[in-house]
């Protein structure tokens, strides 16, 4: 019956029919419509790669809705739809490390982003308790008092569309190094000016002209002079251009020199200055791009620029998605970085007898930390230093139920004892 039931729900993609008959499944496109674009020539800039590295770095953070203890400390996740988005899913198109990408890499593109809900239990202007279902990155297009137009991707049409959300409901962040990214005068955008000056030098260098001077035997005063070397000059055109090796020949009175190279100006110093400053600024290096940074440098790097953008979402959404009451019973949106992230494998277990030893954390703990299964010993859970001798009260917790001092196996053992 078993087998008789997989065959009649057995189910093969390549042979059932085309979905795309007998209904319509919305408008097609060759790229993926959602995917974010940067603006105002960004993606031709060098500067792309910082900003993808820096969205990539946040989103390698894992940011939860969480609960904390009276004393304002981590006490357990919260399974609620809110963290099933930042964590799992937050749309039919991202994951929600996708979508914390997408969001940091426009925020530093647009200067201020929105973090959209798209699908909720409710109104969230109406009813200000809602449950989010779904989250999307918006452009904000207008500002009004109370009010923003948003730009964002509805995937029910297919497209990017409009809106006008009221501000207490969607959390805009802001780039906290705006002044230095995004303002009109700052040192990214006199950066990216130079690198367009360069661009256009370096087209005019490879257009594939020759640069030639010809002198020719005799004065260019007069208009007639003038017209004679004008079509001595179209015809050596003419041959280099219709040559199959373009070859031309000239008269044996003529000289032609050739100019090697543009005129020597100080655009790459100015622009090796301006990438110095700016890296400077968002606290990067140079090895930190090619992945050759050691530990101080990465953690310098975490503070000052990951931090503040990571504290900039999570402060938003505590603000626009947590309700009064929700924050009263201890609950918030927090980030958490993983501090094994960057540690050599030779350090690894001097940290793990540290740690376990001033019982801070347990063996399965340090395991699922270099990526071994949990232990099956009860011990490996108990939280105390394994170098010193049990004591008669930790001996006790590890035993199993029912088999304390007090229990009616260890009397019957007693008994037995006694009579035999």
């Amino acid at each position: 019956m078993a087998l008789m039931d997989r065959l009649k729900r057995a189910w093969n993609t390549f042979k059932n029919k085309d979905p795309t008959i007998g209904y319509d499944i919305g408008p097609s496109y060759g790229r993926r419509p959602d995917r974010m674009r940067y603006s105002r020539g960004n993606e031709r800039s060098i500067v792309t790669a910082v900003y993808n590295r820096i969205a990539m770095d946040a989103a390698s953070m894992s940011i939860r809705h969480v609960r904390l203890d009276e004393n304002g400390r981590y006490k357990e996740t919260i399974d609620s739809d809110l963290n099933n988005c930042l964590t799992i899913e937050a749309n039919i198109d991202q994951t929600g490390r996708a979508f914390i990408q997408d969001l940091v890499a426009s925020m530093l593109d647009e200067g201020c982003v929105a973090a959209v809900p798209t699908d909720s239990d409710d109104e969230p202007e109406d009813s200000g308790n809602f449950k989010i279902y779904t989250l999307r990155t918006g452009r904000v297009v207008e500002w009004y008092p109370r009010h923003v137009k948003v730009e964002v991707y509805n995937e029910n049409i297919g497209r990017r569309q409009n809106i006008i959300i009221p501000k207490s409901t969607v959390p805009l962040i802001e780039n906290p190094m705006y002044a230095v990214m995004n303002e009109p005068n700052s040192i990214y955008q006199r950066l990216t000016r130079k690198l367009s000056l360069l661009d256009v030098v370096d087209e005019q260098t490879s257009s594939g002209k020759l640069d030639l001077i010809i002198q020719l035997p005799y004065i260019i005063k007069t208009e007639a002079r003038r017209e004679q070397a004008e079509k001595r000059r179209k015809d050596i055109e003419k041959q280099l251009s219709e040559g199959k090796y373009g070859i031309a020949y000239t008269d044996g009175t003529e000289h032609i020199t050739q100019l090697n190279r543009p005129v020597e100006n100080n655009l790459m110093k100015q622009i090796e200055y301006l990438m110095g400053m700016f890296f400077s600024q968002l606290g990067i290096t140079q090895a930190i791009m090619d992945g050759t940074a050691d530990e101080k440098t990465m953690l310098n790097y975490f503070n000052r620029t990951i931090e503040p953008i990571l504290s900039a979402i999570v402060d938003e959404m505590n603000r626009k998605f947590l309700t009064q009451t929700a924050r009263s019973q201890r609950q918030t949106i927090t980030f958490f970085r993983d501090p094994f992230k960057l540690v050599p494998v030779n350090d690894i277990a001097e940290i793990a007898d540290k740690f376990t030893r001033n019982e801070i954390m347990t063996s399965n703990e340090i395991r699922q930390v270099i990526g071994m299964k949990p232990s099956s010993d009860p011990n490996a859970d108990v939280l105390r230093n394994k170098n010193l001798s049990a004591s008669a009260q930790d001996k006790q917790a590890l035993l199993p139920a029912g088999s304390g001092p007090g229990s009616e196996d260890n009397n019957k053992d007693k008994e037995t004892g006694q009579n035999g």
